[in-house]
């Protein structure tokens, strides 16, 4: 399953906010054994936004949108994905209630609350999609088409994200072993397995532990198993075979 991520905001591009919904969407997916295939940051500019769902809905499975969902200028996600499904913008009324509800018990907790929250504001989606809910926050996500939209507060993002998880489960393999010898230096043997086995291969060095780490990638498990085994056997240097996910921290050559 090809993914592609795509996360709104000016204050990502200014560097005003780490991009971490990128990062753990990534992670999320590929643990799954989707592919994310691309990630791209764009502006709060609708006609941005919607020019990149209309290529991008086209070309992979699935697009997960994160950015903000709203009630200020700023928040042009959903508008921006109903323009590049060609849908209209409309109060879906499973997700009104849902806000209405929630907007409710906010002015209950809250009496002494003076400005206004309406649902429109953020039960608002493109004609016939279905709401993701959020149990972290006032807006809920959607799933339109292949296009899912999530809020861009982390901690919505990622509970809206929770609830439809499992549609993102594929049977990519991983695999993890660490050199003692810089990258360079199994230049050659890590294209031959690339090529040989039909899997991916990355590289990444980290200096600080004196190691590079590389990670295999396949379709098949068994292919994956067998092209670790050729590895080792034909690398001049012993491989270390990961403990646990073999995340380590990592640096640019």
């Amino acid at each position: 399953m090809d993914v592609a991520i795509v996360t709104v905001g000016n204050e990502l591009l200014a560097g005003d906010i780490e991009n971490t919904n990128a990062t753990w969407l990534a992670k999320e997916l590929t643990a799954r054994g989707a592919d994310v295939a691309r990630i791209i940051v764009v502006p709060d500019d609708e006609g941005v936004v919607a020019g990149t769902i209309r290529e991008w809905a086209a070309e992979f499975d699935a697009v997960i949108v994160t950015g903000g969902l709203g009630g200020t200028p700023d928040d042009v996600t959903m508008p921006a994905v109903a323009a590049g499904l060609d849908r209209e913008l409309v109060v879906n009324p499973v997700a009104d209630a849902d806000v209405q509800e929630t907007i409710d018990r906010i002015y209950e907790e809250n009496p002494d609350l003076e400005f206004e929250l309406r649902p429109e504001w953020y039960a608002s989606m493109p004609v016939g999609a279905t709401p993701i809910p959020n149990p972290e926050g006032l807006a809920p996500g959607c799933v339109a088409e292949n296009v899912y939209v999530l809020p861009g507060i982390p901690e919505e993002m990622e509970a809206v994200f929770a609830n439809v998880a499992g549609e993102f489960d594929g049977d990519v393999a991983t695999q993890t072993l660490y050199s003692p010898e810089p990258e360079g230096a199994l230049a050659s043997v890590l294209g031959d397995v690339a090529e040989r086995f039909g899997i991916r291969v990355g590289s990444y060095p980290n200096r600080e532990a004196g190691e590079t780490r590389i990670k295999l990638t396949g379709d098949d498990e068994a292919v994956l198993s067998t092209a670790v085994a050729w590895l080792r056997a034909n690398s001049r240097v012993e491989l270390r075979v990961a403990d646990g996910d073999g995340d380590g921290t990592e640096a640019n050559e």
